[in-house]
């Protein structure tokens, strides 16, 4: 595989890498935060994943497309709710623009530190920003994850796949 370097290439390129990626299943997370102002932002990601132990630490990347990127990036704390299948009216509401996504009846109440909690997801972690890169059209966050809040509820996780919300089916047997 090597590169022209024309916009042709780069525009084909693009859109492999998106049909790739399309294809390749990802768990669903809404991830929440105050804004400078103190109001909540929040978008659906498809682009987290864990990183470390020690510390324990993920990386999310943030879509400068979205509208709660820029309250995202300054936020000096923020949540990821690893969410189940249960939760995909969560997560469309997260990835639907111009959605009232803190709206009266959307059933989030604010954490002591600030930031928005959705109680229904079984899991949310608490996060402070390491580091920010810019990659593109995102940024990639580094977060170090300074709390968990867990209802123990193990339903079927939610994926994303070709554009899609899906769960994840039986495990396939071993073969023999």
């Amino acid at each position: 595989m090597t590169a022209t370097g024309t916009a042709e290439h780069a525009g084909l390129l693009a859109s492999a890498f998106r049909d790739a990626f399309r294809h390749h299943p990802a768990g669903v997370a809404v991830v929440t935060a105050r804004d400078g102002a103190g109001g909540p932002v929040g978008l659906t990601a498809s682009s987290v994943a864990s990183v470390s132990l020690a510390p324990p630490a993920l990386v999310v990347s943030v879509s400068h497309r979205s509208s709660a990127a820029a309250g995202l990036l300054a936020a000096g704390s923020f949540l990821v709710h690893l969410l189940e299948a249960r939760n995909v009216d969560l997560a469309r509401r997260f990835a639907t623009p111009g959605a009232d996504r803190f709206g009266p009846g959307t059933g989030w109440t604010p954490l002591t530190t600030g930031e928005p909690w959705f109680p229904e997801a079984p899991t949310a972690l608490r996060c402070r920003p390491l580091a920010r890169a810019a990659v593109g059209d995102a940024t990639v966050v580094t977060a170090e994850v300074v709390g968990i809040r867990s209802s123990g509820r193990k339903g079927p996780p939610l994926l994303h796949h070709d554009r899609g919300f899906h769960v994840l089916g039986p495990v396939l047997p071993d073969p023999p």
